[in-house]
């Protein structure tokens, strides 16, 4: 079958990407199970979607267990594989890796994240000589992971302070991973502060949470196929939307294949009918409350603070 997914190129790595992924975390839950997942993932493939993204704490695990066994029998080398991890610490980062590449049944995935730069520590943490950072990098030279970027829901100024931090360090990022929705425009907007940045540098980017986990659609203001256009009109390399059934991986294989740029009024249009109902952020909860934030839920996911600030305390 013929791809009419178009495909983008991920920032200066040069890899081409299809312009829209596969969401991972949808994969895991409860409601999906395990061969419908496997279904969706293949039929994704199938129809041209390379880009799939997944992460360690995925729903205990099962998100990457079950993208590893849809990956069986040739399946892994149609596409670009991305996870991401949460340790901060060099050794936290490693065990996390590890078990990753167990659970998707491979020996290198294509893009490793630093996954939830939501502190202003975060950076710090990560680039420490204990920290994470030097664990990918590691990783990298093994031949177990081929890129590196972060992830990040919260302030898109942390975001910039993470790069502040990383280039500090003689260190850039091949992708960085950001909620880029109709309503990010009008309140902490990754897109206009981050965004320009990304491209300035040629970091691919990685657009996520088009409608919020369905969130922005409450608004009762757009529609999906609204949502996913106004991410694909941005200078994205990849639009990560979460897919739970057949009938909503069709829809975001048909904004793919019939998108094209929005005019100018079109654009205007959107934009105003999401105003009034995004000025709070109270459809962007990730930006607004601790609901999404895994790993300040979970903060044994971080791994241990450098020995060395440790050894500082009384």
């Amino acid at each position: 079958m013929q791809s009419t997914i178009p495909y983008r190129t991920l920032g200066r790595t040069g890899e081409r990407v299809s312009a829209i992924g596969l969401g991972g975390w949808h994969l895991g839950l409860e409601r999906v199970d395990e061969p419908l997942s496997v279904r969706i993932i293949r039929t994704a493939i199938d129809r041209g979607i390379n880009f799939l993204d997944n992460c360690w704490d995925y729903n205990d695990g099962a998100s990457e267990t079950r993208m590893g066994k849809a990956l069986r029998d040739g399946y892994r080398q149609k596409v670009f594989l991305m996870t991401k991890i949460d340790g901060r610490s060099y050794a936290e980062a490693m065990r996390q890796l590890d078990q990753s590449l167990e659970r998707l049944e491979t020996e290198c995935i294509d893009l490793v994240q630093h996954h939830e730069i939501l502190r202003y520590d975060d950076p710090h943490r990560i680039f420490d000589e204990e920290g994470a950072n030097r664990a990918l990098v590691d990783a990298q030279r093994a031949g177990k992971i081929r890129y590196i970027g972060f992830t990040g829901h919260k302030d898109p100024h942390i975001h910039l302070y993470m790069l502040d931090v990383a280039r500090e360090h003689g260190f850039l990022f091949d992708t960085v991973q950001m909620p880029l929705n109709v309503m990010d425009a009008h309140y902490r907007s990754f897109g206009k502060l981050v965004l320009p940045e990304l491209v300035r540098q040629g970091i691919g980017v990685l657009g996520m949470k088009p409608m919020a986990n369905g969130i922005i659609l409450n608004s009762k203001t757009v529609s999906p196929i609204e949502c996913l256009r106004y991410a694909l009109n941005l200078p994205t390399s990849v639009v990560i939307t979460g897919v739970d059934s057949m009938e909503i991986l069709d829809q975001a294989c048909e904004a793919a294949r019939t998108f094209r740029p929005l005019s100018d009024p079109e654009l205007t249009a959107l934009l105003s009918k999401t105003a009034t109902a995004a000025a709070r952020g109270e459809f962007e909860p990730f930006k607004t409350s601790s609901i999404f934030d895994g790993t300040a839920q979970n903060p044994a996911w971080l791994g241990d603070e450098p020995q060395r600030l440790q050894d500082l305390m009384p």
